[in-house]
């Protein structure tokens, strides 16, 4: 049965961050709320909690899973980044936007794409997400929290702690969220391409 987290959206709760990180930290996955809409989210090294989300929404082995930052110092280590791309990201960040690009060797091989060697990375703007990626003081593994056969994502903490009880170890509400996801901007090479338009505005990207 899931651990259901009740938390201030302006003021998050220090004693319930901390309780959702030791989760994180002893291997559990965990659904919570972005600035797009919420996600499913465990330790990137957390290769039980990966197959976990893989089966919840039925992915197959090409999904693009995402590296959820606190800052552009955990990013910057991620993956690599010309000054060009650099300072098109900053500009937009934090906000709704995943970014593909160039992963660095910090990356486990098997969150990679494997034709391009890329990984999908994005900082939120969402306070809940920051508390929790702050005390974790490393990336969350994440993906949107979309179901297989349904066209938006579950938007209530209610409602994800009653379909996903015995799939998840904890949900973390802090108020409804969106139903749309972010805005994917690939940028294996210099030039951008939007793959997803989504909650992030797409026109500093568009050509």
């Amino acid at each position: 049965m899931a651990k259901y987290f009740d938390v201030h959206p302006d003021n998050p709760q220090r004693r319930a961050i901390g309780q959702v990180v030791a989760l994180l930290r002893d291997g559990g996955l965990i659904a919570y709320p972005t600035d797009s809409c919420f996600a499913l989210g465990c330790l990137a090294g957390n290769r039980d909690g990966m197959d976990r989300i893989r089966q919840i929404r039925q992915l197959d082995d090409r999904h693009h899973f995402t590296l959820v930052c606190h800052d552009f110092t955990q990013l910057g280590q991620l993956v690599y980044l010309s000054n060009t791309v650099f300072r098109a990201i900053k500009a937009v960040t934090p906000g709704s936007y995943t970014f593909i690009l160039p992963a660095t060797k910090e990356v486990p091989r098997r969150l990679l794409n494997a034709k391009k060697k890329t990984v999908g990375v994005r900082i939120p703007d969402h306070l809940v997400a920051q508390a929790i990626l702050a005390e974790l003081g490393e990336p969350l593994l994440s993906s949107t929290l979309l179901l297989p056969d349904e066209e938006e994502p579950l938007t209530q903490g209610w409602e994800i702690k009653e379909r996903l009880d015995h799939v998840v170890d904890a949900v973390i509400d802090s108020g409804d969220c969106g139903t749309e996801p972010t805005t994917v901007v690939d940028y294996s090479t210099d030039e951008p391409e939007i793959i997803r338009k989504g909650a992030g505005d797409p026109a500093p990207f568009e050509q």
